[in-house]
This record gives C-alpha cells, structure tokens and sequence, in this order.
C-alpha cells in the first residue's frame, strides 16, 4: 500500500521522493523529474516539471523542489479537493533509450 498523509484543511504537506540515478533540475530534457495527482476516476495531472516548475494553471500553492535524488513535493494552504494519488516519475535518456520510473 502507498503511504497515506494526513493533513487538516489549511495545513501543509510534504510528499519525499527518492530516485535511483541523480536528476538535472536545470531545463535539459536528458533527465528530469515530474509530479503528478491523480484523483480517483481521472487520469494522472501534471502539476510539477523539471522538479519545480509549475504546469500552467496548476496553483502556486504546489511547490516542488531538489535536486540530485531526492525531491518533495510540498502543498500549503491543503484544500479538501486536493484529496488524491500524488506521484513522482523521473524521465533520462539513457544510452539512446527512454527511461521512465515512477
């Protein structure tokens, strides 16, 4: 089973994400990190790229951030819609093939 957080409405919440091999964070797409919410019934929404760079339209409230292998998600101000699967997935161009891990 996933980890479950708990969080009051108006309170905030770090999601920690481990990846095995160290992500850029600068804008090169050979290797970078994502996150993305999925509420039950829909498919999985982009909110971060390049680890800290908001989707548009997606709240500032949602701030994601680090560096090498190891980045957090963080939502302050929590809503109640913001009750979902939150993932992180890791995207490299390794050795001319695609790499994606969740």
């Amino acid at each position: 089973d996933s980890p479950l957080l708990l969080s009051a409405v108006g309170g905030n919440v770090s999601i920690s994400c481990a990846t095995s091999r160290g992500v850029n964070t600068y804008k090169k797409i050979n290797h970078l990190l994502a996150w993305y919410q999925q509420k039950d019934g829909e498919s999985p929404k982009l909110l971060i790229y390049y680890a800290s760079t908001r989707e548009s339209g997606i709240p500032s409230r949602f701030t994601g951030s680090g560096s090498n292998s190891d980045f957090t998600l963080t939502i302050s101000e929590i809503q109640a819609e913001d009750a979902a699967v939150y993932y992180c997935q890791s995207f490299h161009f390794i050795n001319s093939q695609r790499v994606f891990t969740q």
